[in-house]
């Protein structure tokens, strides 16, 4: 679960403490399929959860009048969470029966659920377990497409895949409420192609410098607060 930075004052990604921390708070509810027998790999489920978090932004459901719509509001009112768990089996049919969204990548499927309060979780999905997401890529990855948003993971933190996930979706969602809506629309339209790859020490200093969407954690699982982890570089926040 973090926090988010972005420079306008609006924005509901800001880090400081602010009224919004005692609004009723909310999370995200993300599930990632992990059979025993064919786990995805890593990086397809980090850029599946990057893309279903997309999904369920733009969604008729969960804008204007949407069925999801109030849920969605209430979570952006107060500090953005998202908490991914895992499910195989009768697990993950369970959980594809509740309403969501499934979003599947290269063999990756990850389930996006409207945002629940904390401690308001569905029961099938209460009982999944968080630990256990631990996932590698068989060989590293290949270099971005040319002109495809690519979210920068920080190289200096080791994070667990689920962690990488929602950190993921983090960097998805700065790089959607920045951007205008003809650009909006347009990543929509194309499916919301993206990357998500591991920066090197030297250009994960530049990015950070460079005034793109930067996920500040906050701390409350795995990594020091305040920890960068993500910079989403999409082509139209440049």
């Amino acid at each position: 679960m973090s926090d988010f930075h972005r420079s306008p004052a609006d924005s509901p990604f800001r880090h400081a403490s602010e009224e919004r921390d005692l609004a009723p708070q909310f999370v995200l509810p993300m599930v990632v399929r992990i059979e025993k027998a064919a786990p995805p790999a890593r990086t397809d489920a980090l850029e599946t959860a990057a893309r279903a978090v997309l999904v369920m932004l733009s969604d008729a459901r969960s804008t204007g009048d949407g069925e999801w719509a109030e849920a969605v509001r209430d979570w952006q009112d107060a500090r953005i969470r998202k908490v991914v768990r895992r499910a195989r089996g009768a697990e993950w049919r369970r959980a594809e029966a509740l309403p969501g969204i499934t979003v599947t990548g290269k063999a990756a499927e990850v389930r996006v659920f409207p945002p629940v309060p904390l401690d308001g979780w569905p029961k099938d999905l209460a009982r999944l377990q968080v630990s256990g997401t631990d996932l590698d890529d068989p060989e590293a990855p290949d270099a971005a497409e040319p002109g495809v948003p690519v979210l920068w993971l920080n190289p200096e933190l080791d994070m667990s895949a689920g962690k990488a996930m929602a950190q993921a979706g983090h960097g998805a969602q700065l790089a959607w409420w920045a951007l205008p809506e003809p650009e909006r629309t347009a990543w929509r339209e194309a499916g919301f192609p993206l990357a998500v790859r591991t920066a090197a020490p030297g250009r994960w200093r530049e990015l950070t410098g460079s005034g793109l969407p930067l996920v500040r954690d906050a701390g409350f699982t795995e990594i020091a607060p305040g920890s960068c982890t993500v910079v989403a570089d999409h082509p139209a926040l440049r």
